[in-house]
């Protein structure tokens, strides 16, 4: 299940950018954040794939949301402009943001490829 975050969760789970200059990922898990808003048509469309995936994933990726109405200096840290984005954070590397609503194969794709580092080889 998705664990929505604040800005004081996501320094204390993720990044404290207030404090740190380079990036340096807090977590034991990769990650991915949907920056999101109730009013947000696309949010509401991805918001069911993002569950589903987050229990798809559970114990290997850490799902998170980011309202970005009531998080507004977490968005304005990370330069959102459109919603829904979606930051995918690796373990050993930079995080990679993703913008729109994409389908539930492109975020499969996506998890597998950035965050598991998985050639897709099996057959699903």
């Amino acid at each position: 299940m998705a664990i929505e975050l604040t800005t004081a969760d996501f320094k204390e789970k993720v990044f404290d950018y207030t404090t740190e200059t380079s990036w340096n990922y807090k977590g034991s898990s990769p990650a991915v954040i949907d920056f999101w808003a109730p009013w947000c048509g696309p949010c509401r469309t991805v918001a069911p794939i993002f569950e589903e995936l987050s229990q798809e994933y559970a114990g290997k990726v850490n799902f998170y949301k980011i309202n970005t109405d009531d998080e507004q200096e977490l968005s304005a840290a990370f330069g959102i402009r459109s919603i829904p984005s979606l930051l995918f954070i690796p373990m050993n590397d930079a995080p990679q943001m993703a913008v729109g609503a994409l389908p539930k194969e492109s975020l499969r794709q996506a998890i597998e490829e950035i965050l598991l580092g998985a050639e897709t080889s099996d057959d699903e």
